[in-house]
């Protein structure tokens, strides 16, 4: 009966467990002094603080920053933040025109600063060939010119 009893209890604990999901915030540095005034990134739905010294948006209900070369989202403009894997990153905030980074990685200062940043680059052609679409209308013509041209 005791083993019953034991058996019981331990079936119950196991059925009535709920994963956890681990969510570590990070600290980025980003502390600014109150709420950043927003502009629209022109033909995105993506907003940026243009006097925010970090590289800040907004798109939809959640706030993203760039930072250490990482993406990372929060629930307010100064966190907490949580990291986004790359694969994970909307596709909105990868058309963001290097222009509107404040604190660009050195790297991209080369780049054409109408132009979204160079992800390929960043996070290798595997990621590049799983995200197929994230250049919007130009993706077709520079995955065609990109395969003729290492042919």
């Amino acid at each position: 009966m005791r083993y019953a009893v034991i058996g019981c209890c331990f079936a119950i604990a196991c059925v009535s467990a709920v994963p956890a999901q681990a969510q570590v915030h990070v600290d980025i540095g980003i502390n600014l002094p109150g709420p950043p005034q927003w502009a629209v990134i022109p033909g995105l739905p993506v907003y940026y603080a243009p006097a925010a010294p970090a590289n800040v948006f907004r798109y939809g209900r959640q706030y993203y920053a760039f930072a250490n070369g990482g993406w990372y989202v929060g629930p307010g403009y100064n966190g907490p933040w949580i990291v986004v894997g790359p694969p994970y990153v909307p596709t909105p905030l990868l058309r963001v025109p290097v222009r509107y980074y404040h604190e660009p990685p050195g790297q991209w200062r080369e780049w054409r600063h109408e132009e979204p940043p160079r992800w390929e680059h960043e996070y290798g052609h595997d990621w590049d060939r799983q995200r197929v679409g994230w250049r919007g209308d130009r993706d077709h013509g520079e995955r065609d010119h990109h395969e003729d041209h290492h042919r």
